[in-house]
């Protein structure tokens, strides 16, 4: 993945969506917004103000769930921010039908699949001369596992036994970080996309606006070092390159 700044340090912010096995919705989306450390402070800042020019607490959680017509205005200027910051990235991994899952097949359970999926999602954005902090929202109580796990698998890819590229892997409140609301939002853009959703206006509205305006369905994978909107649509295959 090709990155514009010339920091060495990433904070890499991720969110899910419809993640659990039995849930019964087939579309999953794991996404991640990235940006420089040096950046990061600057990018909450301009997301607070964004929420004040729009009567909105600073606390106010920018989500998905949250969009309606009555603050379409709101959450079309968030997304033209992100769309409009040169240090803001995004990647989506999308999973077309989850339902059709075969773990038994391969030998794993869903967590572990899981944990293939968010390597998957993330293996694109790390490099070897840079360093990266990752982020993940809060779920569940089983949090702290996870996280551990993840920064094995991750760091094990790398040869990076030291943890000094992946240097921290940890979970945050998604309502305390505006980034990973901001990985929210577009998550949830990508998922209704994929869903073929059109039941609410105000959300189609933001669809097709970042559609229009990245160039790409988010239906379908864009080209690996595309680093804006970058989407990864897994049908099914195991092993991806």
């Amino acid at each position: 993945m090709v990155h514009r700044s010339m920091s060495s340090v990433f904070n890499i912010y991720c969110d899910e969506s419809c993640h659990l096995e039995h849930d019964g919705l087939h579309v999953m989306v794991l996404g991640a917004v990235w940006c420089p450390l040096d950046k990061a402070h600057e990018i909450a800042v301009q997301l607070r103000e964004i929420k004040a020019r729009h009567g909105l607490a600073k606390g106010f959680e920018i989500k998905w769930t949250k969009v309606s017509p009555a603050k379409q205005a709101f959450y079309t200027e968030v997304l033209d921010y992100f769309l409009d910051e040169p240090e803001l990235h995004f990647r989506a991994l999308v999973i077309a039908d989850k339902s059709r899952l075969d773990h038994a097949a391969h030998d794993q359970d869903h967590d572990t699949w899981y944990y293939k999926m968010y390597f998957n999602m993330l293996k694109t954005l790390l490099g070897p001369h840079e360093r990266y902090r990752i982020y993940l929202d809060v779920k569940d109580t089983r949090s702290a596992e996870k996280v551990r796990k993840l920064h094995e698998v991750l760091c094990n890819d790398m040869y990076d036994f030291d943890k000094k590229i992946i240097t921290s892997v940890q979970t945050v409140r998604s309502h305390e970080v505006e980034q990973i609301q901001l990985a929210d939002l577009l998550i949830g853009a990508v998922g209704y996309a994929n869903r073929g959703l059109e039941t609410n206006s105000a959300k189609v509205a933001l669809v097709k606006r970042m559609q229009e305006r990245s160039g790409y369905s988010l239906k379908r994978t864009t080209l690996l070092r595309e680093d804006k909107v970058n989407i990864f649509r897994w049908e099914g295959r195991e092993v991806q390159t």
